[in-house]
């Protein structure tokens, strides 16, 4: 079914300033190129919308997570015979920033990634991308055991006082949650994670203990993240339904929600 709407990169810069996205901000885009209707240009007309709004003095980051660099035990879409996984796991090509695509994140994600300039983090399973002012800044730790933690490009984010835009996407999509969820009291139960990599060995097939995460309720956090604290602009971008969320308090009204019904 053809798209119904047609969008120009005008237009796609007057809505992202109308719902709140400024000049000089540090921006997280979870997206959808397929919500926002027929996009005259593309993922790159988005792209350099965005960034024309945020203009060179402001970031654009997006989840650059590459989700098949992993032991293809836990392949759910597509998997693979298990006769398969020991040579899977002998020749998977290990992470490399330059090369390691994040198809999986969307064709915007995917974008940013190649965008002249950017920079990537070095997680070779939950990456980040950025592109402008701070992109080297809020890419450059990001530990191997703090996936979406303390030690991750998410958490620089929260510092430097992001947003987090939600473009023809949900809230089970909203990557901030996450971070909260690393704040819980206690331990978040953990699991180990493989990937192959490159180590002062080479390459090598990485074994680590990772956190696992669970977003099955963000879509009613995000309903009483709106109705209670107010925080939430919204919006359309194209024909996308879009919210605006600020990052620090975003992650601080998700902590108290955790500790209330978890």
């Amino acid at each position: 079914m053809p798209p119904k709407v047609l969008v120009t990169g005008s237009m796609l810069r007057d809505d992202l300033r109308a719902i709140g996205v400024s000049p000089g901000g540090v921006l997280l885009l979870n997206s959808s190129l397929r919500s926002l209707g027929y996009v005259v240009g593309g993922a790159v007309a988005v792209v350099e919308a965005l960034l024309d709004v945020l203009t060179p003095a402001g970031t654009l980051v997006v989840p650059a997570q590459t989700p098949t660099n992993r032991d293809p035990s836990r392949w759910g879409d597509p998997s693979v015979p298990d006769s398969w996984w020991p040579q899977i796991r002998e020749h998977l090509p290990p992470y490399d920033p330059a090369l390691s695509d994040c198809r999986a994140m969307g064709l915007i994600a995917e974008t940013v990634r190649t965008w002249p300039g950017a920079h990537r983090s070095g997680h070779p399973q939950v990456s980040f991308a950025a592109v402008g002012a701070r992109a080297a800044e809020l890419t450059a730790r990001h530990d191997l055991d703090s996936e979406l933690g303390e030690n991750s490009p998410l958490a620089a984010i929260e510092a430097a006082g992001g947003h987090t835009l939600l473009l023809g996407v949900g809230y089970d999509r909203c990557t901030a949650f996450h971070l909260a969820e690393y704040r819980l009291p206690g331990s978040l139960p953990r699991q180990p994670n493989s990937c192959a990599m490159y180590t002062e060995n080479g390459r090598e097939w990485v074994t680590y203990l990772g956190t696992r995460l669970d977003a099955s309720d963000f879509t009613q956090l995000g309903v009483d993240l709106e109705r209670e604290t107010g925080q939430v602009a919204r919006g359309a971008v194209g024909a996308a339904g879009a919210r605006l969320l600020p990052v620090p308090e975003t992650v601080a009204y998700a902590g108290k929600w955790f500790r209330r019904h978890r």
